[in-house]
């Protein structure tokens, strides 16, 4: 169980800081169970409340600094994203972000930077649904990268950009 100060990454809410464990006296709220009152790191102006019981959202803790540093030394190795499916790619990305992994998004964001690289070198677009994934993508691992780096989202953005130029492209199957 999670204590009042605490951080959690809670489903696609990203990393939440758990501001208190209670039972809630709200319309709705079953008095007998205890609750989360969470509140997302990117967002102030929103509030969660989650039974300490629920198993329908993921909730995990957030990574600690070894764990975090040794994932972004980790970046070049990390898998490409495999789209079975083009017909069911944004699917793909939804899952990935509802389950919250941090090596799921970063073999995502991966790929998307490739693609984006070869498409703008095509002279073409990129996808809006592939822009969309790739910035919820991004918002994600920097979040919990700053918490658990102690760093601010800026410094870690810059280091994480920095980690993907070094990606070489998909090799061809």
């Amino acid at each position: 169980m999670y204590q009042k100060g605490d951080y959690v990454v809670y489903g696609s809410n990203g990393p939440c800081l758990v501001m208190d464990v209670t039972r809630l006296h709200m319309p709705g709220c079953d008095r007998k169970r205890k609750y989360y009152v969470l509140r997302p790191v990117n967002s102030d102006k929103s509030t969660i409340y989650s039974p300490v019981d629920n198993d329908k959202v993921a909730m995990r803790e957030i990574l600690d600094r070894q764990s975090a540093e040794a994932i972004i030394d980790e970046i070049p190795e990390i898998e490409f994203l495999e789209v079975e499916s083009e017909k069911f790619r944004e699917e793909q990305y939804k899952d990935i972000i509802r389950n919250n992994n941090v090596r799921d998004c970063i073999s995502m964001i991966k790929t998307l930077f490739v693609k984006r690289k070869k498409r703008l070198e095509q002279g073409r677009k990129f996808t809006t649904v592939d822009e969309k994934y790739l910035r919820e993508a991004e918002a994600i691992v920097c979040s919990e990268f700053s918490i658990a780096l102690g760093k601010d989202a800026d410094a870690v953005d810059q280091l994480l950009r920095n980690r993907f130029k070094l990606v070489k492209e998909k090799p061809k199957a």
